[in-house]
C-alpha cells in the first residue's frame, strides 16, 4: 500500500511509519518541518506540510495514496496545542473528501472512551488536569469524524497508559468501553498500538467506527 501518515515524527507516529515499512508498504511521512531524518527509519520518504491546512491535506493526498493515516497529536505543556487535534480532523475530512481518498486511520484518544455506562474516562474528577483539554479536544474530534459519511475513517484509541515498551504483536479489541487486564490495568505499548494501527490498515476493516486497542 501507498500510505501518507501525518505527525510522522512524534513517537507513535514514528512506530507507526516503523510497522508499516517493516511490512513493505510506501510511507510517506507529513512533518511540521520536513526533517529528512525524522526518526531515522530507511525509505521514509519525508514532507513538509500543515496537518491542520485543508487545501495541504487536499494537494498531498491527491499524489496516489491508497490511504491516510494521522498520528498528529499535540505538545504536551503547550499553550493551546490541543487545538491541533480538532484542527486536523476539520482538514482531513475536508481535505480527503476533494482529494477523493477515503480511507483515514486516526490516532485517537482514551478519554472518551465508557468505564461505565454513560460514564467516560475524563469524567473521573482524578483525571490528570493536563491532559484534559486533549481528552476535550479528541472528543469533539471524534464526533467530526461520525458525521463525515464521504470517508472511511476508524478512530483507534490506545489504552489509557500508553508508553515505550516491546513489541509482542498481541493485543486485544474493544469497542466504546476501556478495556483493562486482569489486574485492573489499561495499557499498551507504543510498539503494539503500532501493529494494531497497521493490522487495520491492511485489513481495512472498522470502517466509519472507534475502535479500543490494549492488552
Amino acid at each position: 500500500m501507498k500510505i501518507l501518515l501525518f505527525g510522522a515524527s512524534g513517537h507513535i507516529g514514528g512506530a507507526i511509519a516503523g510497522e508499516l515499512l517493516s511490512r513493505g508498504h510506501s510511507v510517506t511521512g507529513v512533518t511540521r518541518t520536513g526533517d529528512i531524518a525524522v526518526n531515522g527509519h530507511e525509505g521514509l520518504t519525508v514532507v513538509a506540510g500543515d496537518a491542520t491546512s485543508a487545501d495541504t491535506v487536499a494537494e498531498l493526498s491527491a499524489q496516489g495514496y491508497d490511504a491516510v493515516a494521522s498520528a498528529v497529536g499535540p505538545k504536551l505543556g503547550v499553550d493551546d496545542d490541543h487545538k491541533i487535534i480538532v484542527g486536523t480532523a476539520n482538514a482531513l475530512i475536508e481535505g480527503l473528501t476533494r482529494s477523493g481518498v477515503r480511507r483515514v486511520v486516526v490516532l485517537g484518544g482514551a478519554g472518551s472512551l465508557e468505564v461505565a455506562p454513560g460514564v467516560k474516562v475524563i469524567d473521573n474528577p482524578n483525571f490528570p488536569a493536563v491532559w484534559k483539554q486533549n481528552a476535550l479536544a479528541q472528543s469533539e474530534a471524534l464526533g467530526l469524524y461520525r458525521q463525515a459519511d464521504t470517508l472511511d475513517w476508524t478512530f483507534i484509541s490506545p489504552a489509557a497508559q500508553i508508553e515505550p515498551g516491546e513489541r509482542t504483536g498481541a493485543y486485544r479489541v474493544g469497542g466504546e468501553q476501556l478495556l483493562v487486564d486482569a489486574e485492573g490495568k489499561s495499557r499498551i505499548s507504543i510498539e503494539d498500538y503500532a501493529v494494531a494501527f497497521a493490522d487495520v490498515l491492511e485489513r481495512g476493516d472498522a470502517v466509519q467506527s472507534r475502535i479500543t486497542v490494549a492488552y
